[in-house]
């Protein structure tokens, strides 16, 4: 999925609404000495360093695999989306946290509040389409699979990524708004900190959710249940092969996939037949499957792979 237009649109889309919305806030933020326009100004400056990041990952990931890399470089979008959230923990909730309560020690009166509610008013609107065209790329691929139970399946991190950091900024556009009426309304400065350190809270949440997502991806996780399904349903399907046992498969990039595939053949065959059958497997398995970059396939019997691999089938 790496390669994918609309993957990029996603980004592309959040790149520009990011850059726009952070350039308008540090403004506000200086004409009207809101704290909590500046953290989302911060917020908005760290967003578009993240796009920028995921960009540079997806074209890092799409290079051809090499002697050095002989599986690909999938993951170096997984690296730099892992990089993304720690980013999104340690400069936006950080440094959101650290003006709340610089704010609350040493507060001042907000001046023309009007522009800060100018700002917000567009900063949602800009917001809401980027979070628009994630929602819709997102839902494109989450199929019948809830929200949250999509999100831990997902392999494309870009979507998910794009998709979190618009919905943490919408919620601290909110937020901010909050602040900036309350601080106005009843002349307390303090409430202008209070809502940049739950700006801050907000982006902790989210980073921390993207970042055990990523960790899990980066590390190594199996493709999904369904290719591990197809793969040994066309095997078995085959007249060659006496029972697919079992397959194991880890997620190399959003569209790589390698498969080790355990199959007991019949006795009559000989080796001839043999890797005829197995090319025959690979290219089935390949065109149902275009994800599937390598395919090993093991010769043994149900009761040898059951006791070697022991390989519990993920459920």
């Amino acid at each position: 999925m790496a390669s994918r237009p609309q993957s990029r649109l996603v980004v592309y889309a959040a790149l520009a609404g990011n850059l726009a919305i952070a350039l308008t806030k540090f403004v506000a933020a200086g004409v009207t000495g809101s704290s909590a326009m500046l953290s989302e100004g911060v917020h908005s400056l760290v967003d578009t360093t993240n796009e920028v990041l995921l960009l540079y990952g997806m074209k890092r990931a799409s290079r051809p695999r090499d002697a050095s890399h002989p599986f690909g470089y999938g993951r170096e979008l997984y690296f730099w989306s892992f990089v993304v959230a720690l980013l999104v923990l340690a400069l936006g909730a950080g440094v959101s946290i650290y003006e709340g309560i610089l704010h609350l020690l040493h507060p001042h009166p907000m001046e023309r509040p009007l522009v800060n509610y100018a700002v917000l008013a567009a900063s949602l609107v800009f917001e809401g389409v980027s979070w628009l065209i994630a929602l819709r790329e997102f839902r494109r691929h989450k199929g019948d699979l809830g929200w949250f139970e999509a999100f831990r399946r997902s392999k494309d991190p870009t979507t998910f990524t794009v998709l979190f950091e618009d919905s943490a900024a919408l919620v601290g556009l909110l937020i901010a708004l909050a602040g900036v009426a309350l601080s106005h309304h009843y002349r307390l400065p303090a409430f202008d900190g209070i809502a940049s350190i739950a700006i801050g809270g907000v982006l902790a949440v989210s980073s921390l959710l993207l970042a055990r997502e990523t960790k899990g991806l980066l590390i190594g996780e199996t493709a999904h249940p369904h290719v591990r399904d197809a793969i040994l349903r066309i095997a078995d399907a085959d007249i060659d092969i006496l029972s697919a046992n079992g397959v194991l498969t880890v997620q190399l990039g959003p569209d790589q996939v390698v498969a080790a595939l355990s199959a007991e053949f019949r006795d009559a065959l000989d080796t001839t037949r043999i890797e005829a059958c197995v090319n025959r497997v690979e290219s089935a398995i390949k065109r149902a499957h275009p994800e599937i970059s390598t395919l090993f396939v093991k010769p043994q019997t149900r009761a040898t792979w059951e006791e070697s691999e022991g390989a519990p089938q993920p459920e």
